[in-house]
């Protein structure tokens, strides 16, 4: 009987080893996603009211543990049944990461012309300003749960030939750190300008070491926010390109004398280059014709 039950922890101990290692692979394969998660999400949980940021956050943040109750089943009934449907979809969602790293390229260099308009200033009741809350927060958990699809399929994709309760742990424990985690340091970021208000306001010296470290978070947000927008984009074309590289036989053993990271984003980028090409000529055609 003892020895039964040390054989049970032992295989337990053996479950927690693989858990653990592919855990590890998975999360290298989703950190680009997480990335840009990260930026995206701190981007929507700003422009409340101090007093509402945590609060909408929350409301975010539960919505995105529901589209993971909502994802996580479907993918891995999906890995049990139709396996090669998961390859499927994670070059679909290869595609779709390659089109927005190289959108985001393309509008840096290529920006939209903006309409300046003069900012009209409303008086807007408590249910008005409530209602637009819940817009934007639908628009939020709508985006994340976009981001969770991607997230749980690339870590899926990562798992894919381990037996069904090692996906089943991995793929969980990565979609729990990816809501947590994010939301977590987006709490902190959105928090930080206020935080470095309060330094400032922590006595009556001028130009003190509070005021110094309080008016360099403020002014540090906005430069963080758009840091980690360029780092997720850069990420976002380096997973793109990784499932490419590894889930498509003609890449295999292509540019072998060049640094695999390098010929990652070089994929990506080119890939997400023809995808963004042939979506605006389709545009450009749709708007032409519809006419």
């Amino acid at each position: 009987m003892a020895s039964g039950f040390f054989a049970l922890l032992d295989d337990i101990a053996t479950l927690m080893d693989d858990v653990a290692v592919m855990g590890k692979v998975a999360g290298k394969k989703t950190a680009g996603i997480l990335g840009d998660d990260l930026a995206v999400n701190a981007e929507k949980a700003s422009g409340f009211m101090s007093s509402r940021e945590l609060p909408v956050l929350w409301a975010i943040t539960k919505g995105s543990f529901l589209n993971k109750i909502i994802i996580l089943p479907l993918a891995f009934l999906l890995s049990a049944f139709l396996p090669a449907a998961v390859t499927v979809i994670l070059i679909i969602g290869g595609l779709y990461l390659a089109y927005e790293g190289a959108e985001k390229i393309y509008e840096f260099f290529f920006p939209h012309p903006q309409k300046v308009e003069k900012p009209k200033l409303e008086k807007l009741t408590e249910e008005e300003v409530l209602s637009r809350e819940k817009e934007k927060i639908k628009s939020a958990i709508l985006t994340d749960f976009i981001l969770s699809v991607e997230i749980v399929i690339i870590a899926l994709g990562s798992v894919g030939k381990e037996p069904l309760l090692t996906q089943i742990l991995v793929v969980s424990l990565i979609a729990l750190i990816a809501t947590v985690g994010v939301y977590g340091i987006v709490a902190l970021i959105i928090r930080m300008d206020e935080f470095g208000a309060k330094l400032i306001d922590l006595n009556d010296k001028e130009d003190s070491f509070s005021d110094k470290v309080g008016g360099l978070l403020v002014t540090a947000l906005p430069k963080i926010i758009k840091s980690l927008s360029v780092i997720g984009t850069i990420a976002l074309l380096l997973v793109s390109g990784g499932i490419f590289v590894h889930n498509i036989s003609f890449f295999h053993g292509l540019f072998e004398n060049i640094p695999g990271i390098i010929v990652e984003f070089l994929t990506g980028l080119v890939v997400g280059a023809i995808v963004l090409l042939i979506i605006k000529l389709a545009t450009k055609i749709w708007k032409k014709f519809s006419k």
